[in-house]
């Protein structure tokens, strides 16, 4: 039996805590809930990986390993993620759960005190953070940025959204910007820190068998030092309709074998907050969510227009972006067809078995992040930021009542805002 408990244990400090038997490691994690914005993201982003380096009574790696080694080789891992327009900074920790130590020993409660040292009690230099230790990860930083362009379709889709979003915060990378890392030292990192830590809001995630009463004591304990504020930042995202004039197309070239056409719709401002959420995620794995779907079985399988052709949503965001690999030279061909795939939901040519599997993958796609306890704590996450309790049993319920008119007038509402193409280099 799983039961999730929404507790708030301060102002603007929230936990989701799952009671749940079904896995021998518990989950531990702290995220810190800010707006995404071009002028903090990379000191937002570079924060938990400085933190993760030292903390003043571990003041290296090799003692923070060691304390990690006594509690049965745990880990704590810094996270940053990007959820709509939200940034999502802290750590994920992994343990063995307390129910399976060899002398019944408790793993909870040291495992939170070590979460809470590593985000209160940094290791410092002069009253900020290290030179050495901001340096170094500042250059990882800066070869993660770097190195997004080597997976040419993840990049297409970050610049597709780069385009389709300018002057939103949702085209801002979770990462930030070269320009931006680079310019990042000790004292402003220490500044952005200080006020990550007093106006984020903070989600705290427990997944385990311990009792509930146990994870609020031991992570009130460890987080004692958290400066109180009953203001802390409200999130917020900007779900917008396609604009009035014809899609944007932008187009770019590099030394690649293989074009990266994307493409961005809005949904109508169909998103996960509105009562036909459902009825949009059904409607994208009949495009172009599933193996089974329009744009994989015609595009793709059909016609061979595309290497591979998928669509994806950014449900708090109202958007969806759609991928596809494809010669240079079958570019108007391929997004003439992806639109005539549209054009077919709208016109309601969609048979009983596209239907019927649309809806099974994203019911099993939902059952499944029930097994793994990774997607549960990015599920929960997700639902957090976007102040929701509806868990995934609850959401393939509603799934499950999605008819074939629903699908095709969310397939109605959807238009094409920005097309982009990457091609390969003249000559």
């Amino acid at each position: 039996m799983t039961q999730v408990t929404k507790t708030e244990l301060a102002p603007g400090v929230s936990l989701t805590a799952v009671q749940t038997h079904k896995f021998k490691s518990a989950v531990l994690s702290v995220s810190l809930l800010t707006p995404l914005k071009k002028e903090t993201a990379s000191l937002n982003a570079l924060v938990p990986y400085v933190l993760r380096r030292g903390t003043q009574d571990k003041p290296d790696m090799n003692t923070l390993s060691a304390a990690l080694d006594g509690l049965y080789g745990g880990s704590i891992e810094p996270q940053v993620r990007k959820k709509g327009e939200t940034q999502c900074v802290g750590f994920v920790g992994s343990f063995l759960d307390d129910a399976y130590t060899l002398n019944g020993e408790a793993i909870l409660e040291p495992a939170a005190a070590l979460l809470g040292e590593l985000l209160l009690r940094p290791y410092t230099v002069e009253g900020v953070f290290s030179p050495d230790y901001t340096e170094g990860e500042k250059a990882n930083l800066i070869d993660r940025i770097r190195a997004q362009i080597n997976d040419k379709r993840q990049y297409s889709i970050r610049r597709l959204s780069q385009v389709m979003c300018q002057g939103e915060d949702y085209g801002v990378s979770a990462l930030g910007d070269e320009e931006s890392a680079a310019s990042i030292t000790p004292e402003r990192l220490w500044s952005a820190y200080q006020n990550l830590l007093k106006n984020a809001r903070v989600e705290l995630y427990y997944c385990g068998s311990a009792p509930l009463e146990r994870v609020e004591a031991a992570l009130r304990q460890a987080l004692k030092d958290l400066p109180l504020n009953d203001k802390r930042v409200k999130l917020t995202c900007d779900v917008k309709a396609a604009p009035a004039q014809p899609p944007r197309l932008e187009e770019e070239a590099m030394d690649v074998a293989q074009g990266k056409l994307a493409m961005g719709f809005r949904t109508g401002e169909a998103c996960v907050w509105t009562e036909d959420y459902p009825a949009l995620l059904v409607f994208n794995a009949v495009y172009g969510g599933t193996t089974t779907s329009k744009l994989f079985m015609n595009v793709r399988e059909k016609l061979s227009l595309c290497y591979f052709a998928s669509s994806m949503l950014e449900k708090l965001k109202g958007v969806m972006l759609v991928s596809s690999g494809i010669e240079f030279d079958k570019y108007e061909q391929a997004k003439n067809e992806i639109l005539a795939q549209l054009e077919a939901c709208r016109r309601g040519e969609l048979e009983d078995w596209e239907l019927t599997g649309a809806v099974r993958s994203i019911v099993s796609a939902l059952q499944t992040t029930l097994d793994s306890q990774g997607r549960l704590e990015d599920y929960w996450l997700g639902q957090a930021v976007a102040g929701l309790t509806e868990d995934p049993e609850e959401l393939a319920a509603r799934v499950e009542k999605v008819t074939r008119e629903d699908v095709v007038s969310m397939a109605n509402r959807v238009e094409l805002d920005t097309i982009y193409f990457l091609k390969g280099k003249e000559g």
